[in-house]
């Protein structure tokens, strides 16, 4: 016999996952931690906050300190904006999203200044941008203004994670075969001719379709494999043999 389900099974914050009941089902709180990481990763999946995906990934270094900074902002914003959801007027609530944004921003933007000049100086303007950075004012539209605290928490640690991991593929790829290092040590010697359009705009691009490209193809092969075990694909595989 199946279960009505209550208004309070109903979740509240996630977009809907999946089609039918299953996407009116409530989500555990396992899945807004890891979903993050590959399911519906800012980067690979939404295709968020590509600027600095883009910019700064020129270095491990520059990726790590600008993935960490976007996860303190994150973190600490989904946390305030869901302390708070009940008391933000809806139409002024984007104005309050920003504000606190820019809040934990210049709090980032000063540690790093401190703890790490010289990669805050190769950084640039990008720190600051961290304000207008579609992942963080997107999580607090969709998930942190609608949810309670520990799940909007445990929502943006999963895509501060995932941001972080994306940041770190790109930062490796361009920095070893751009300068032959990585983290500023040489890998392969003097004789290497490194490959400098990698660290150069064109390289950031050049880098992430190859990251999507790879990403999809392993998607299309999940699928394949799925189709494969069903009943009519056993039956097919069973008749083929």
């Amino acid at each position: 016999m199946s279960r009505e389900i209550a208004p309070a099974d109903l979740h509240c914050g996630a977009p809907p996952e999946g089609t039918g009941v299953g996407a009116r089902r409530i989500a555990a709180p396992r899945e807004d931690l890891i979903k993050g990481f590959w399911r519906e990763n800012p980067v690979l999946v939404q295709l968020l906050g590509l600027c600095p995906t883009l910019a700064v990934t020129n270095s491990v270094a520059n990726s790590v300190v600008m993935g960490i900074a976007t996860f303190f902002v994150l973190v600490g914003s989904s946390l305030l904006v869901s302390v708070s959801r009940r008391f933000i007027p809806n139409e002024v609530r984007i104005a309050s999203y920003i504000l606190i944004i820019a809040t934990f921003v210049s709090v980032a933007e000063m540690a790093l200044q401190a703890l790490v000049p010289d990669i805050y100086k190769a950084l640039g303007a990008f720190v600051a941008l961290i304000v207008v950075n579609c992942i963080i004012l997107g999580r607090q539209e969709a998930f942190a203004g609608k949810s309670p605290v520990g799940r909007s928490v445990l929502d943006a640690i999963g895509m501060g994670i995932g941001f972080i991991i994306m940041m770190l593929i790109m930062g490796s790829v361009r920095e070893v075969l751009g300068s032959g290092t990585f983290l500023g040590v040489s890998l392969f010697g003097p004789r290497f001719e490194p490959w400098v359009i990698m660290v150069l705009p064109p390289g950031g691009f050049f880098t992430l379709a190859f990251v999507l490209l790879t990403v999809a193809w392993l998607k299309r092969r999940k699928a394949l494999r799925a189709r494969a075990v069903e009943p009519g694909g056993i039956a097919a595989v069973e008749r083929a043999a």
